[in-house]
């Protein structure tokens, strides 16, 4: 059999392999994309595009009556869950030509519908056919994880892979998992009118700051969710129209009833079918295993996304993206850096970080470790608009060095950037303090961080004699 040639051979058509796709293909190099499912992967079918789709509408529900303004009414609104179901398909079709099969070959790139194997490290087997590649890059994404639990029954519950295409409202959504994607499906469906329990095993959005999770936790308990935590999960049982989940929770046996199930307990690495050992490549149940560079132990075969053990999030994949096309179009030695890596949980308010938490800085640096905090009540913006719970929490190195920061605020993900670039700049507190923001805007609560904290070094009895002393200059 005759092995087609290519310069570099792009396995999964994600976030991740498609921004590779392009970039090498416009780049001069003959470039082949192998994608078996749809064009574009988890995140524009099943993950943050329909996610944020739905929780605009939520959002716009929650709007009828949310929150109180002094003279302004409102009313129940409608929902019309088959409407928004038909929404959320809307906005992932209008996106959808931009990661289609038609823009990629028009880019020049060659693309494959149907499953990759490696026959060995320099060759791949789609289908009836088989091509050879100077470079490979694997970005197969992960699959969502289907806890052990006796009783449960996968073909009745629901993931995010399933959840988008439910054009009847739940009665009571039940959720196995308190981390990113159960909260925002929690929030979504509460604000859509679904009664909504989520069961988590630990403590939720564990990552996070406690604090800033602890005021996000009282925010969901307010609208109605129901969060049960440090629970443990021991059956689950499925009847027409219902599920049962039976638990343990501070030594005493209980179970919650609801009409559908979703699973949000983490994902796993999409490495089935792709016969990794026949080309020598070392993976484990985390992933495929690569450096810093982002190379597997066969220094031509790439991998990136949620195929390594990496922090699973869309602008990862994109961030790795670059850091390939750098090593293997221009071959440079890039290397990831995540210092300055953001998330956010899209909740109301969002919950968004970047950087070191608290506790990581001072397992890191001890007592070289200050923080700043401040209050969303303290912003005139959010007074004016009624919506002040939240805070920004800001971790400082030696001389008020940016190791990380949390905010807790109506869109704190668009807040987030500014600390992000700050900390891969390596800037020290003194860089915000110098900016000029818009007033009133919720972004001013960065800068009142700033200002607190040289507060005590400015004003003090050391700085009025300095003062007082310059006055006797002449005025020039």
């Amino acid at each position: 059999m005759t092995a087609s040639r290519f310069d570099v051979c792009v396995v999964g058509a994600g976030s991740a392999g498609l921004s590779v796709a392009a970039g090498t293909s416009q780049l001069g190099l003959k470039t082949v994309l192998i994608e078996r499912g749809e064009m574009g992967g988890e995140c524009l079918n099943s993950g943050c595009v329909p996610s944020k789709a739905l929780l605009a509408a939520a959002k716009t529900a929650h709007g009828y009556g949310g929150w109180e303004i002094a003279g302004v009414s409102g009313s129940t609104p409608d929902v019309d869950f088959a409407a928004v179901h038909d929404g959320v398909r809307g906005v992932i079709e209008t996106i959808a030509p931009h990661d289609s099969v038609a823009r990629f070959e028009k880019l020049g790139v060659t693309v494959l519908r149907d499953t990759a194997r490696f026959v060995d490290a320099e060759t791949m087997e789609i289908g009836d056919a088989r091509l050879r590649a100077r470079w490979f890059v694997i970005a197969t994404g992960s699959k969502a994880v289907i806890p052990k639990i006796p009783g449960l029954d996968p073909s009745a519950t629901l993931t995010n892979d399933t959840i988008f295409g439910l054009r009847e409202k739940p009665d009571h959504l039940v959720i196995i998992g308190g981390g990113p994607i159960g909260i925002e499906m929690a929030v979504a469906h509460r604000r859509l009118g679904a009664a909504v329990t989520i069961l988590e095993r630990d403590a939720i959005l564990p990552h996070d700051e406690p604090e800033l999770v602890d005021d996000l936790r009282g925010v969901l308990r307010d609208e109605g969710i129901v969060l049960l935590e440090g629970v443990e999960i021991s059956s689950i049982r499925h009847g027409p129209g219902r599920v049962e989940a039976g638990f343990r929770r501070d030594g005493r046996d209980n179970s919650v009833s609801g009409s559908h199930l979703l699973v949000a307990a983490g994902r796993s690495p999409q490495l089935q079918d792709l016969q990794l050992d026949a080309a020598g490549v070392v993976h484990d149940a985390r992933g495929i295993v690569v450096d810093g560079r982002l190379r597997t132990n066969r220094r031509h075969i790439f991998a990136l996304g949620d195929v390594i053990d990496a922090p699973h999030f869309t602008h990862v994949a994109g961030y790795q993206a670059g850091i390939v096309v750098r090593n293997l179009a221009f071959r440079l030695p890039a290397r990831v850096d995540y210092r300055a890596l953001p998330w956010v949980t899209y909740a109301d308010p969002e919950l968004a970080h970047v950087g070191l938490t608290e506790a990581q800085a001072r397992k890191s640096l001890g007592g070289k470790v200050s923080v700043q905090r401040v209050a969303l009540r303290t912003n005139d913006r959010a007074v004016a608009e009624r919506r002040t719970t939240g805070s920004i929490k800001v971790i400082l190195g030696p001389r008020g060095r940016i190791l990380g920061a949390s905010i807790l605020a109506p869109s704190a993900g668009e807040m987030i950037g500014l600390w992000c670039l700050a900390i891969k700049q390596r800037l020290t507190l003194k860089a915000i303090t110098d900016l000029m923001l818009p007033y009133p805007t919720m972004s001013e609560i960065g800068k009142a961080a700033a200002s607190q904290y040289y507060q005590p070094l400015l004003f003090n009895d050391r700085t009025s004699r300095v003062v007082g002393a310059l006055q006797w200059l002449p005025i020039w």
